[in-house]
């Protein structure tokens, strides 16, 4: 922090915070003008200092300017720079005054968040938050999303799924993306490992598969339990893809599963009648038909049937692998050899990774979180409350998608040598679901809830992601309703809002725009419960859903008889007996292991901040700071409840704790 510049006596105090973008600093000339609340503004005052090095990235600059009337509270400022340093750059993340002569504190903030352009005045107003019906600045307003429109294109990179950046802005590059770099932090971690040189790369027993867990790569927690049937049928419930399981009130017609051949894993009970108490459900992959896999490889569509029994765990009863009922397609059964049946639960397995990669990870909160993202700066000023309510949580997110997924995604990439669907089979699966999923249904947790049937707490008692999923659910809308009321105190303010209005257009058009199903009201927010439910739902995704979806990946995934995402033999056509031997045959290599482990280690860690405590600081405005207060509090609630639930549950589920749960979709 700098010292004062100036030899008169100190009327103000100015404290600049240059951006911790790349490139966001400037040896460049910078000047200010302050403009009182009533319109008297001061001189021009030039806040270079000689003697420092002011504006470099990620600095607070301070500067004591005297020979200034006393203007009293500051209203706006007129920011701007010349193009005489060598590096002319500069991105401002907010300017603050503070008045010297005031009785008592009196500090003025003016929120930027920009890049300041050479030789061109840029007018703040204080807290730069408003409707821009109400914003006196309206050509500046207009050229700036105009300007925006031309640095965030949208295109379809592929057919039929979300559409994403033309071009990685310079915007999104920030200085620490060092640490989204997954390949070069793969290279470590395998330098680091115990495995760099292998004798052999084939499995000699479970126990040689054991060993490898060492240093940074602790024993995951799908090495302890893999084997039982409650750890199969907890996966659904708090592993990394929790929210695919429905309840079950007809079986499929190719679902070739009879009452007898359950019944004696329904304590006494019929099908049809632990069917009627709501104890049944159900995961069928029917629309992973057709996935084109690469070399040759098998990726099951299966169907499975669970049962929650008196002790309330959901344990498997019935598994068939592809949806063509045949000879060679049989029903497994708990009963049936201990290593067919577990093979059966591997390939089983092995969709449901594909699923969780495509769908419940990348394309329903990667590719979502992008779009929406990319559709919010080409809409929406940077002064709109509904921008800086939901700027923090769109952080990083073109930056891992553009450094980290291209490289995991791309040929030969990490998902074409680890998963069994491989890269273009992952892009398959999203395109099919695409076509279906909803923003008020799959997007908002109580209408998926309902919509699957796992909302009765009483047919379905253990569900830790649902439980914990529901008390942020509800924190993260009442911060969104205490936002959009403050500043949508009257209908009227929110229909007369053009941008808002533009930007419920380009999420739902489909030619012009993201082309999102089931927006509330079709995307024009005349009602504001729509919009709070349309926010409530973008931030959800971006924090609890992304979380729910990546931070249990290595306790899943790096075990792989557990969740393997590729094997290296054929599904069981029938149930002849198997042994220990056969299920070692199916695993994959010592190296693709290694892999595995390695990336989703890397995607496991967290670094970012937690819920509520924002990297960047958008709103300095009362209704924001209020509604951040508030919000952080709700949120020390919920992490004292889910703390309470963790010490009941036999399994604690980690993942959705608020302290555990980032702002935004950071790796």
């Amino acid at each position: 922090m700098g010292n004062s510049c100036t030899k008169l006596p100190a009327d103000y105090e100015i404290f600049v915070k240059t951006g911790d973008m790349k490139g966001a600093g400037t040896d460049s000339n910078v000047y200010i003008i302050l403009i009182s609340q009533s319109g008297i503004e001061s001189r021009c005052i030039n806040l270079d200092c000689k003697w420092r090095d002011d504006f470099e990235k990620g600095n607070v600059d301070s500067f004591k300017v005297g020979g200034i009337s006393r203007l009293g509270s500051i209203g706006k400022i007129v920011l701007w720079r010349d193009s005489s340093g060598l590096n002319d750059e500069w991105f401002v993340e907010w300017v603050k005054v503070c008045n010297l002569h005031a009785m008592y504190e009196n500090v003025d903030c003016f929120p930027v968040n920009r890049w300041i352009r050479h030789d061109k005045r840029m007018v703040i107003t204080k807290y730069d938050c408003m409707l821009p019906q109400l914003d006196s600045n309206k050509e500046q307003r207009a050229l700036e999303i105009t300007e925006k429109r031309r640095t965030y294109g949208l295109t379809r990179k592929k057919p039929g799924i979300p559409k994403q950046i033309t071009k990685f802005p310079k915007d999104e590059h920030f200085s620490n993306e060092y640490k989204w770099d997954i390949q070069s932090t793969k290279y470590r971690l395998f330098a680091q490992s115990k495995l760099t040189k292998l004798t052999t790369d084939s499995w000699e027993n479970l126990q040689d598969l054991r060993n490898i867990y060492k240093g940074k790569f602790s024993v995951p927690e799908g090495a302890q339990y893999w084997k039982d049937d409650k750890n199969f049928g907890r996966q659904r419930l708090q592993g990394c893809n929790p929210n695919v399981i429905r309840l079950c009130t007809e079986l499929p017609s190719n679902f070739k599963v009879t009452a007898t051949m359950v019944e004696p894993f329904l304590e006494g009970r019929s099908l049809q009648d632990a069917m009627d108490l709501n104890k049944i459900y159900i995961i069928n992959y029917k629309d992973m038909l057709d996935v084109t896999c690469m070399e040759n490889r098998t990726l099951a569509v299966p169907m499975a049937l669970f049962y929650v029994n008196k002790q309330e765990d959901l344990i498997p009863i019935a598994i068939q692998l592809f949806q063509e009922p045949k000879k060679n397609n049989p029903v497994f059964l708990p009963n049936d050899p201990e290593y067919t049946w577990m093979l059966a639960k591997m390939y089983f397995n092995n969709a449901d990774c594909s699923y969780h990669q495509a769908c419940t990870h990348l394309g329903f909160t990667h590719l979502i979180a992008e779009t929406i993202c990319i559709g919010t700066h080409r809409q929406l000023s940077p002064s709109h409350p509904l921008f800086r309510l939901m700027a923090p949580h769109f952080l990083y997110i073109l930056a891992i998608n553009t450094l980290a997924l291209n490289k995991l995604i791309s040929p030969n990439g990490w998902i074409d040598n680890t998963m069994t669907c491989g890269a273009n089979g992952i892009l398959e699966i999203v395109k099919k679901s695409w076509k279906t999923w909803r923003l008020d249904v799959q997007g908002w947790l109580p209408s998926d809830l309902a919509f699957r049937g796992v909302d009765d707490l009483e047919a379905l008692p253990y569900y830790p992601y649902r439980d914990d999923a529901v008390l942020l659910h509800q924190a993260i809308w009442d911060y969104v309703r205490d936002v959009l009321q403050g500043h949508y105190d009257t209908p009227e303010k929110l229909i007369d809002d053009w941008e808002i209005q533009e930007w419920g257009k380009m999420l739902t058009d489909e030619r012009e725009g993201l082309g999102i199903k089931g927006v509330p009201g079709d995307g024009s927010f005349t009602n504001l419960e729509d919009l709070i439910q349309t926010v409530t739902s973008v931030i959800f995704i971006c924090s609890v859903g992304h979380a729910a979806s990546n931070f249990g990946q290595y306790d899943d995934y790096a075990f792989p008889p557990n969740y393997p995402a590729i094997l290296r033999g054929n599904p069981p056509t029938d149930k002849t007996e198997l042994s220990a031997k056969d299920i070692l045959a199916q695993l994959p290599s010592k190296n693709t292991t290694l892999s595995i482990m390695v990336v989703t280690k890397i995607l496991s860690d967290r670094g970012t901040n937690s819920l509520g405590n924002f990297e960047v600081q958008y709103m300095h405005d009362p209704i924001g700071i209020e509604a951040v207060k508030r919000f952080k509090k709700r949120l020390l609630e919920v992490g004292e409840i889910i703390d309470e639930r963790n010490k009941r549950r036999q399994f604690p589920y980690p993942y959705l704790h608020p302290l555990e749960v980032p702002n935004s979709i950071s790796i």
